[in-house]
């Protein structure tokens, strides 16, 4: 596979002058696993990227340690000064949650160390400026996204139905559908099928490192310091936040052809290349630092591919391009349905 197409701004096509009612249709198989044979196959030093990378592991202590310390600081100075607990928050910790969040991604596909218990421990420390347990929920749900990338019964990442309906495409109803996306997301479980049991042990191991750390904020530093980190969560995932452009660029699109969206720009520096997202889930095994090596291993098979070049950019687009809805997604769910019925019966 090779392009001479250069990685351009993702614009609608003009058969997208319509918002979308539904979701896009799109071939059963997924592309990634499809795209990760060939590059193995032409590039077989491309292997070596796979594996591990502790020093994720460190960089997240000083990251947790850091906003502990800003929260402390918040907190010294009292409730009075809620409001600059706000604009750090909007401002620095909504940038140092979203790291972690990428982290809980990472140690979630065991990209930090070589045992299923050490990643979750990583994910566990991650998850502590949070101030609400996430690690655990997003580990039980988010392989599925993986192995069934745009299927409604299986991917959480797709919007629900009502989700879709309920915001439209008004720009006041997508903003609201930014603001609110860190809960939106919880009542999206519930229509899953084949996902492992939340309520585990490592689940309530989560919950009780989480509660113990918001006690100790609390004791400690007061509650403008828990605040700055709850609302650091907050922005760092939703909130009206340009960060959030990250959830559109990954996988809305207008062309089924692609339904997976590269960003490769400055800010990736600080979201730990989340942006290398259509080589994170060709090769979901390799950590976040050598992403950019894949790329590099095989231009051919990413120059050609559209991306986002701003999230700043795409986060305005979505709010006022009419044609932008929840439903500008690919659903494989239906094709799958028609192809194992076609299959008929196992024997």
């Amino acid at each position: 596979m090779q392009s001479n197409i250069h990685s351009v701004d993702f614009a609608p096509s003009a058969a997208a002058a319509k918002p979308a009612l539904t979701f896009l249709s799109a071939k059963p198989q997924r592309p990634h696993p499809l795209r990760r044979r060939a590059i193995l196959a032409a590039h077989p030093d491309a292997e070596r990227l796979i594996g591990h990378d502790p020093l994720t592991a460190v960089i997240t202590l000083a990251v947790v340690l850091g906003q502990t310390a800003i929260a402390g600081f918040l907190g010294h100075l009292g409730a009075g000064y809620w409001w600059a607990a706000l604009i750090l928050a909007y401002c620095v910790g909504a940038f140092a949650n979203h790291a972690m969040f990428v982290v809980i991604h990472d140690a979630t596909h065991n990209c930090v160390f070589a045992g299923n218990t050490a990643n979750k421990w990583v994910a566990i420390l991650a998850d502590l400026p949070n101030a609400v347990p996430t690690a655990m929920g997003f580990r039980c749900y988010h392989m599925k996204h993986h192995s069934h990338l745009g299927d409604y019964d299986y991917d959480a990442d797709l919007p629900s139905r009502w989700e879709a309906r309920f915001f439209g495409n008004s720009a006041f109803g997508k903003a609201a559908w930014f603001f609110f996306f860190p809960a939106l997301q919880l009542f999206r479980l519930n229509r899953l099928r084949g996902t492992v049991p939340m309520w585990g042990r490592w689940t309530f191991i989560n919950g009780a490192c989480i509660i113990a750390y918001d006690v100790a904020i609390l004791a400690l530093f007061g509650p403008n310091a828990l605040f700055y980190l709850f609302m650091s969560f907050w922005f760092s995932v939703g909130g009206l936040h340009p960060l959030a452009a990250r959830w559109v660029q990954e996988h809305f699109t207008f062309d089924p052809e692609q339904e997976t969206n590269d960003y490769y720009g400055p800010l990736n520096l600080i979201a730990l290349n989340i942006g290398y997202h259509n080589e994170h889930h060709d090769f979901p095994d390799i950590p976040w630092r050598r992403l950019p090596d894949l790329k590099k291993i095989a231009p051919e098979y990413y120059d050609g591919l559209r991306t986002h070049p701003s999230w700043f950019g795409l986060f305005a687009q979505f709010i006022v391009d009419p044609r932008y809805t929840l439903f500008t997604r690919v659903d494989r769910s239906s094709l799958r349905a028609q192809a194992t019925q076609a299959a008929g019966p196992k024997p």
